[in-house]
């Protein structure tokens, strides 16, 4: 089988969802990252996509309930300077020291609505049916609706838009009844453009904006360019796209790794047109895959040859973020062995909780979960970034045990070079592959290369199975280029060989590892 030959700077990447809901809300989370900065990249963690950092209704908000996307923590507004994350300052420092570790930072980019209003107005406004919002179920009534927002803690810097009724489509409060409900104010359409779940899912929540209005867009769209000027951050996460009207490809990112997208849908079939009516302009979260983790965690003596059947992972990897949604503990190695380790997955995004642990949603400042994959999830990690390179051999032929190789790659860096054997030296020495969901676990023989005869290949994560009968942490690469590697029981097995080991090993000992 012929070896894949690419250029050395060709390296996988890896983001960091770098926060969880429940992070405390000391705002101190930007000097965290900043300190984590190093072991992050010690493991293999290129991106981080951080947090929606714009100021919240509350100090403790996470950002979703956003009031002002053009105050990053920088003035006193909604109960404090500094948002739930920390101060613009510190926001700075973050993305300048990444930077020197050679890492890019993408921000949660919240675009669909506005909260915690300045002011309330009288608006004339109909109440539509929750489960199907093309429904009115009122006649017009003046309500009371928070949706003037002046901003007066910035003055008008960085931007002088300020927002009335006029700008939105609905909100989900009137004020003068203390009733809760979705009001349409009159004179307005939901948008058209926009997933059809509950009739029409332009509303999502507080005061929904209005892109047909062109100050909006205007001023959403100057915010994109003053964003990506004032931060340095390499691009955004667009939040819940299948809520409003406006097309993502309008904010000019011609490169889909720099517009990444949250359209929370289920489908291969909705999220390709999706992404083929944005024009392939960005990637999205692959949602498919995370549910056929879900699914098949939930269901005993599930079928491991399907988890990629209708996935993005699958059928556009280009414009995939594979991710893992919270599933059982146990199957959470197998998940991430599939998203850090397959070829297919060329945008693999962890999660912060399953790296630090999570907290406790009733007291934040304290550990509810430990970290996932027994704490071998930066090996994992490491792991694509060292070895999981060159062609793809797969073996998913067993109901609860599949696997797969990577060959390798080469390092040629020019002809004459070559010719010479200069240059030949295997750059990337890749790795095999094993998943089980079975107690009785499984045994693959599985090839790597003629070229790798008698070499020793070792299992990364063989610490917590020695002892076990039956596991073959060492395999022997027989003279047609074959390992036979087993795993006992439900989990990961990956192994490496001993040259690629070394490499391991210098990273070890540091942070994470």
């Amino acid at each position: 089988m012929a070896k894949q030959v690419v250029p050395i700077e060709s390296e996988n990447i890896t983001i960091l969802e770098a926060f969880e809901w429940y992070t405390p809300p000391d705002q101190h989370h930007w000097q965290r990252l900043t300190t984590s900065l190093p072991e992050l990249k010690n493991i293999g963690i290129d991106t981080l996509l951080l947090p929606p950092g714009c100021k919240a209704a509350s100090p403790r908000g996470n950002g979703y309930d956003i009031y002002d996307l053009y105050d990053l923590g920088e003035f006193d507004q909604k109960g404090s300077r500094s948002t739930k994350w920390g101060s613009k300052e510190e926001l700075l420092n973050l993305i300048e020291r990444a930077a020197e570790h050679d890492m890019h930072v993408y921000w949660d980019a919240v675009l669909n609505h506005k909260a915690a209003a300045d002011y309330k107005e009288s608006v004339r406004a109909v109440e539509v049916d929750g489960q199907d919002r093309n429904m009115t179920i009122s006649k017009p009534q003046k309500i009371e609706a928070w949706v003037g927002f002046d901003f007066p803690g910035r003055r008008g810097k960085h931007s002088r838009q300020m927002y009335n009724w006029h700008h939105f489509s609905g909100t989900d409060y009137n004020a003068s009844t203390g009733k809760n409900a979705i009001y349409k104010f009159e004179g307005k359409k939901w948008a058209e453009d926009v997933a059809k779940e509950l009739g029409n899912y332009d509303y999502l929540m507080f005061a929904d904006l209005d892109y047909s209005n062109s100050e909006v867009r205007d001023d959403v769209k100057r915010w994109v360019e003053w964003i990506v000027r004032e931060t340095g951050v390499a691009g955004l996460r667009l939040d819940a796209v299948k809520h409003p009207e406006w097309t993502p490809a309008s904010i000019n990112f011609s490169d889909p790794n720099k517009s990444r997208a949250q359209y929370w849908r289920d489908s291969l079939e909705l999220l390709t047109a999706y992404l083929q009516h944005t024009k392939y302009r960005l990637s999205l979260f692959d949602v498919p895959l995370a549910t056929s983790f879900a699914r098949l965690s939930l269901t005993r003596n599930s079928d491991l040859r399907k988890l990629l059947n209708k996935t993005l992972m699958k059928h556009r990897p280009q414009n995939a973020v594979s991710l893992s949604l919270p599933i059982p503990p146990q199957f959470k190695p197998l998940a991430y062995a599939l998203i850090l380790l397959h070829r297919s997955s060329l945008h693999p995004c962890v999660f912060y909780g399953d790296l630090y642990g999570l907290r406790s949603a009733i007291d934040s400042s304290k550990p509810q979960y430990g970290v996932s994959c027994s704490g071998n999830l930066p090996l994992l990690i490491l792991a694509r970034k060292l070895h999981a390179y060159g062609d793809q051999v797969d073996y998913f032929d067993a109901k609860n045990c599949v696997g797969w190789t990577r060959l390798g790659i080469e390092n040629k860096s020019n002809n004459k070079q070559a010719e010479a054997g200069i240059g030949t030296k295997r750059s990337k020495q890749g790795c095999a592959v094993l998943l089980s969901n079975s107690e009785k676990g499984g045994r693959k023989r599985m090839f790597v290369g003629k070229e790798r005869r008698g070499e020793e290949w070792t299992d990364l994560l063989a610490k917590e199975k020695q002892g076990t009968e039956h596991v073959d942490v060492i395999v022997i690469i027989d003279d047609e280029g074959y390992g036979k590697f087993a795993i006992d029981g439900y989990g990961v097995g990956v192994w490496i060989s001993e040259a690629a080991t070394k490499e391991q090993k210098e990273r070890s000992g540091a942070g994470l590892l």
